[in-house]
């Protein structure tokens, strides 16, 4: 096992340092990162997650690379521009909801700039909005960037999305909704949403997350937890799973991350992933190795398996 430590570059959702544990079994690999904040009975899917790549492998693939999208954090509309252009995707996740209206708005516009007329922007609030401030903040940031793809999770509940989804002309996706849900694979998403945000990790792993994909009903995006490119793997392994995939995913994070633990990053080139057969070899991950982490973190491995185990 190893334990990680590495610096975000620009802080996102609240942190500045991405730690996680890394563990090796018969089959490759997998990456147990639950964030700190989170208890051992919603650390339990991470594990599970970490456990399939490790000791069972993935399903067999049914494409061979993957769309993405680039992943602006709440920054100045220069550093927003900057982030886009380098890219190499033709869609872009921007952060919103953090900062005021007008900021938003200024990121969009350089975010639109900085693809040109035809690339796809969409936006994610994380559930800060009530309905009527949601309302009116997409209207606002749909002019700005010049058409929104769609909005994740403007609000908290389902109820909130479905009079969201009722009031404005985007596309609402469903992500805390899903994940967050007492049982994902009962939670009726579609009355509410457009599209289902689907995170392999805080879901249980690749089979498990195909299986709500199935029971959701709506169109599947893919998207990252912040992990390495160990854990990025079995995001990158549902995304080649599911049967079909209409939109780009959100799987090429480690932009936002200050390094990685490997040297065979999964890191898009010309707005693809390619799709990998295992996870890869963490043969970097002594640069980031952290001893003053990794008593908490195998104390934190062991209680939550134990928990699994039940």
């Amino acid at each position: 096992m190893h334990v990680y430590s590495i610096p975000m570059r620009s802080r996102f959702r609240g942190i500045t340092q991405r730690t996680g544990l890394l563990l090796e079994g018969p089959a490759g690999w997998g990456e147990f990162c639950p964030f700190e904040e989170y208890d051992d009975d919603e650390s339990m899917p991470w594990l599970a997650c970490a456990l399939e790549a490790a000791h069972d492998g993935w399903p067999a693939p049914v494409r061979s690379r993957i769309p993405v999208n680039c992943t602006v954090p709440v920054v100045s509309p220069e550093k927003a521009h900057e982030i886009v252009a380098r890219s190499g995707c033709s869609t872009a996740k921007v952060k919103v909801a953090e900062s005021t209206l007008a900021e938003d708005c200024a990121r969009l516009e350089a975010v639109r700039d900085a693809l040109g007329p035809h690339g796809a922007i969409r936006v994610d609030a994380n559930m800060l909005w009530d309905v009527d401030t949601a309302v009116a903040a997409i209207k606002a940031m749909d002019k700005a960037a010049g058409g929104l793809q769609y909005v994740e999770q403007p609000c908290h509940t389902l109820d909130e999305l479905a009079e969201v989804r009722r009031r404005v002309g985007v596309l609402i996706a469903a992500d805390e909704s899903i994940r967050k849900a007492e049982d994902p694979l009962k939670v009726a998403v579609s009355g509410a949403a457009d599209i289902a945000v689907i995170k392999v990790a805080p879901l249980g792993g690749v089979r498990r997350a195909l299986e709500i994909a199935e029971a959701c009903g709506l169109p599947c995006v893919v998207s990252s937890a912040l992990e390495t490119s160990v854990g990025m793997a079995a995001g990158v392994a549902l995304a080649a799973a599911l049967p079909e995939l209409d939109y780009a995913c959100g799987l090429a994070t480690l932009q936002l991350l200050d390094g990685d633990v490997t040297s065979d990053s999964l890191m898009p080139v010309d707005g693809y992933l390619p799709v990998p057969a295992k996870p890869p070899v963490p043969d970097r991950v002594e640069g980031f190795e952290s001893d003053a982490l990794t008593k908490a973190w195998i104390s934190r491995y062991d209680r939550v398996l134990n928990k699994l185990s039940r």
